[in-house]
């Protein structure tokens, strides 16, 4: 491994403040301070609301001073409901901020109420269409502290967030510039409880974000060579991060690709991630497991557009085989040994979804970086090739 670093520590600007590094929690006051919050609501989800740590975090602000609210009915897939829930929360206890601990559910809602806070119009009418960003009063979108607990989506530095409409079972991104989190506290330490089989997940999704944004044909040079380095520190230390998930160092650098992934894939994401969407609003499937499923079935898909650059990173990343197969063969071992599933139907999706998820994936907005064009046939078949494991 060549990530031999003195100090897993810093505060680093881009593409926000973000306070990175063991221990820095403690840091949380001084951070509120930082960007004025005096009243913040806390965010989080069902699972963590109990643990030490939102009940640390807590005190540690009651300590300085700092009065607080706690808002935790969140869905793993985020609802319309739940942003709606937390608004009058937010609202009725006079808060001027977020404060959000978790992974992507819990930051996708934190987000979007942060965001809706002053706005007037449904949510709705903010997803990420055309200009529709701009409909929103900037004036009116409250700031937002992310404290991320998982390493995957890379929420916290991201400038949306997913929330399903559930008129329709749709995932629908939200999007407005300021929606990017105002500080983010990256503490390692606080991924170390994590379970080895949420680790590989979240782990796998930070890898998909970075190989799409890389596979993206849309021209963004910096995002691609931040892409490049996220899959190669996935390459080195997401297996230790699920073997020896107290190993700080490797809990570290998995977060850093998380990070990475979601800043390299305003470049683009491509049809891993339309495909996952509808399972996910449809069969509840874990969204970055999702990924991980699908992940060689579409790069065997695009084989013909990503041949070339997929041979290129398998050199960057020192595969044994620097070549298209070399790439996918690493792909299908780090999902054997970080235990992933083969096939969609082993994670609950079967073939009579297809006919409703093919023309819901086909619509999604990942769909416009993918690097080949896609029909609904295209996804029919891809659907079925992920459920009955064909990998041609």
């Amino acid at each position: 491994m060549i990530d031999q670093y003195a100090s897993l520590t810093g505060n680093w600007n881009f593409p926000t403040k973000i306070r990175f590094g063991a221990g820095r929690i403690s840091e949380l006051a001084d951070a509120c301070r930082a960007v004025g919050i005096r009243r913040p609501l806390i965010v989080t989800d069902p699972g963590l609301k109990p643990l030490p740590m939102i009940m640390d975090a807590i005190g540690t602000l009651e300590h300085a001073g700092i009065a607080c609210g706690l808002f935790a009915d969140v869905h793993p897939n985020p609802v319309g409901e739940d942003v709606e829930k937390g608004l009058k929360i937010f609202r009725n206890g006079h808060h001027d901020g977020v404060i959000v601990f978790g992974g992507g559910s819990a930051m996708d809602a934190g987000k979007a109420i942060a965001f809706m806070s002053g706005q007037t119009r449904p949510i709705w009418d903010y997803e990420d269409r055309e200009d529709w960003w701009s409909r929103a009063d900037p004036a009116g979108i409250a700031p937002v502290i992310a404290v991320p607990t998982t390493a995957g989506t890379g929420s916290e530095v991201g400038r949306a967030a997913v929330i399903v409409d559930e008129r329709d079972h749709t995932k629908k991104i939200i999007f407005h510039p300021k929606m990017l989190p105002v500080e983010v506290i990256a503490d390692p330490e606080l991924t170390i409880g994590l379970p080895s089989h949420i680790t590989a997940a979240t782990g796998m999704d930070a890898l998909s974000h970075s190989l799409e944004a890389y596979c993206s044909p849309f021209y963004h040079p910096m995002a691609q060579g931040i892409a490049l380095e996220g899959m190669r520190l996935c390459r080195e230390w997401l297996p230790v991060a699920v073997k020896s998930g107290s190993n700080v160092d490797a809990r570290a650098f998995m977060m850093t690709a998380s990070s990475m992934g979601a800043t390299a894939f305003q470049k683009g994401l491509g049809s891993m991630h339309a495909m996952s969407h509808p399972c996910s609003s449809l069969r509840g499937t874990h969204h970055g497991l999702t990924n991980a499923v699908v992940m060689p079935y579409v790069l065997l898909h695009n084989r013909s557009a990503i041949e070339e650059r997929l041979a290129a990173a398998a050199r960057y990343m020192g595969l044994r085989e620097p070549s298209f197969t070399g790439f996918v063969d690493w792909v299908l071992a780090l999902r054997e040994d970080v235990g992933i599933p083969n096939t969609l139907k082993d994670i609950g999706v079967d073939t009579d979804m297809i006919a409703e998820a093919a023309p819901m994936a086909l619509e999604d907005p990942s769909t416009g970086g993918n690097p080949l064009p896609m029909t609904v046939g295209d996804y029919e078949m891809l659907y079925r090739n992920a459920i009955e494991g064909r990998l041609i």
